[in-house]
């Protein structure tokens, strides 16, 4: 089968899948509703400082939405100075902190936040507000990993060609993803998210941010506004998948980010293709198939809903960190520092040792 055939034949099947209620998405115990709070504490230490240090931390989602409430940023950097830098377009927090030379460039983190589990039922008419078009334009714009033009474009037309609504397309795409990439557990950290190389390469393997970022850029392509959330588990699934769950407190290595679409009448809608995909690979006994009956009901649970047993830091790209000599980074979901003599691979624990811990502090009458 060529490309232009298998790209056509699973446009077909997508568009025809059904749509499920994601009022039953969630079951009668404590994931039904209600708001659980939690504080993750984020500590970082330069191992080898080199002249003044510079270190930077994402703070939680500066920005309510229906899934998350922010309830403070805070930190300490002992003996350096920091300051908290939003962006409001990207929800962005940034925690950036200086230390001078002969200083232990140490840097504390804390931010307490709410969260919910949250559904939208795309098989009633919509009725939510409009949002801002100025607004909803950012979230169509390319950017250096996620290009809209040439293949992108191509395969985000190829995809819906057959598809009739905005959901029939957001719905396309998302099948596509699931039945077309791969979770490669040798990919680095939650991959790089460079999608005009996935799709030139055909190497449609990877984390979170490959397959998730592939999944906006196609929706941008295809002229719907779209965002990838970044952002870190915090605690175990309560829905009975241990794979998309922290197994612990210390959730250092438990980054993780998400997507969402915006569809007319309904707002800004959870979707999470490479958590499905993360099931087939990591949920026991591992390599499921698609059919099998946990895959199934991932599949369709992460097409409108979110289990909120994870925490959103921002929606941005191309992140320009504040008073950096580097580059900008492609997004910003890890701590990251910086020396004299450059900056530090953040995924490197002999250079920049970090730990993260998240602590849920809900009330047993909340």
């Amino acid at each position: 089968m060529n490309r232009r055939d298998f790209l056509r034949s699973a446009s077909i099947a997508s568009a025809g899948f059904a749509i499920p209620k994601t009022r039953r998405l969630f079951g009668p115990d404590r994931a039904s509703g209600g708001w659980r709070t939690f504080e993750v504490t984020t500590q970082v230490e330069v191992q080898k400082a080199s002249g003044s240090t510079r270190i930077w931390v994402p703070g939680a989602l500066i920005l309510e939405t229906p899934f998350q409430r922010t309830l403070s940023n805070t930190f300490d950097a002992e003996g350096g100075s920091a300051k908290l830098l939003e962006s409001k377009t990207d929800a962005l927090a940034i925690i950036a902190a200086e230390f001078p030379r002969g200083v232990k460039p140490t840097l504390t983190v804390t931010s307490r936040i709410a969260t919910k589990n949250v559904a939208v039922d795309l098989s009633l008419p919509g009725n939510a507000p409009e949002a801002d078009r100025a607004d909803l334009e950012h979230f169509l714009r390319p950017t250096k990993l996620l290009p809209t033009d040439g293949i992108v474009k191509a395969t985000a037309t190829e995809i819906t060609q057959n598809a009739k609504t905005d959901i029939e397309k957001a719905r396309a795409i998302y099948e596509w993803i699931v039945d077309n990439t791969f979770r490669n557990p040798k990919t680095r950290g939650c991959g790089v998210g460079d999608i005009r190389f996935m799709l030139e390469s055909r190497d449609l393997s990877g984390k979170c941010a490959d397959l998730n970022a592939l999944y906006v850029g196609l929706l941008r392509a295809a002229g719907l506004p779209a965002r990838e959330v970044y952002g870190i588990r915090v605690a175990k699934s309560e829905l009975g998948y241990k794979s998309l769950g922290a197994s612990s407190e210390k959730v250092t290595k438990a980054q993780h980010c998400r997507a969402e679409v915006y569809l007319s009448g309904y707002g800004w809608v959870p979707v999470d293709p490479a958590d499905v995909r993360k099931v087939v690979l990591e949920e026991p006994p591992g390599n499921l198939p698609l059919d099998d009956d946990l895959v199934k009901k991932a599949r369709a649970r992460l097409f409108g809903s979110w289990e909120m047993n994870w925490m959103a830091f921002n929606f941005a790209h191309d992140v320009a960190l504040p008073g950096s000599n580097g580059t900008p980074v492609g997004f910003f979901m890890y701590p990251e520092a910086e020396t004299a003599e450059g900056r530090l691979d953040c995924l490197d624990p002999d250079g920049f040792k970090y730990e993260i811990t998240a602590r849920e502090t809900t009330s047993a009458t909340s």
